[in-house]
């Protein structure tokens, strides 16, 4: 939730920065995405005036890209590939266990906000698998006490 008027005006900012461009849309969300590490609700509609196209579009490219988030995420973000290298690598049981370990689901945020769960598909690294990103840091061959211990509390 945009919770001040400052965040209104740089998001207004960020959009018409934006009008000029080639594909004005993807590249306003994609900003606002890194300044508040998440792209609100109340943002889609602020780009969609700005830019002239239909909130619909904005809600339809925002759900589409799994980088755009509509909350704000966890301190520490942990991403399991969950594509086919990985799932014969045994990925399955590394969520189960950190699922368990950090007591949150994938595609949550705990509740304490220290972590949050996300599905990938290919991070590439497909020889180490099962691959994991914690905070853009990639890990080959993970496993969930490798992930657990890289969660601040």
């Amino acid at each position: 939730m945009i919770k001040s008027a400052d965040n209104s005006d740089i998001i207004h900012a960020i959009a018409r920065d934006c009008l000029g461009l080639d594909g004005p849309l993807m590249e306003a969300l994609v900003r606002i995405n890194q300044r508040f590490g998440y792209v609100p609700k109340e943002a889609q509609a602020i780009v969609a005036e700005v830019l002239n196209v239909s909130q619909a579009d904005v809600a339809g490219v925002t759900g589409f890209y799994s980088d755009f988030r509509s909350a704000p995420p966890g301190r520490t973000i942990v991403q399991l590939c969950r594509a086919e290298a990985c799932q014969a690598a045994g990925v399955a049981s590394v969520v189960t266990e950190v699922e368990a370990a950090l007591g949150c689901a994938f595609g949550e945020t705990r509740g304490d906000g220290a972590v949050t769960l996300e599905d990938a598909y290919c991070f590439g690294n497909c020889a180490l698998a099962p691959a994991a990103m914690v905070d853009g840091q990639l890990i080959g061959r993970v496993e969930a006490k490798t992930i657990t211990a890289l969660v601040k509390p």
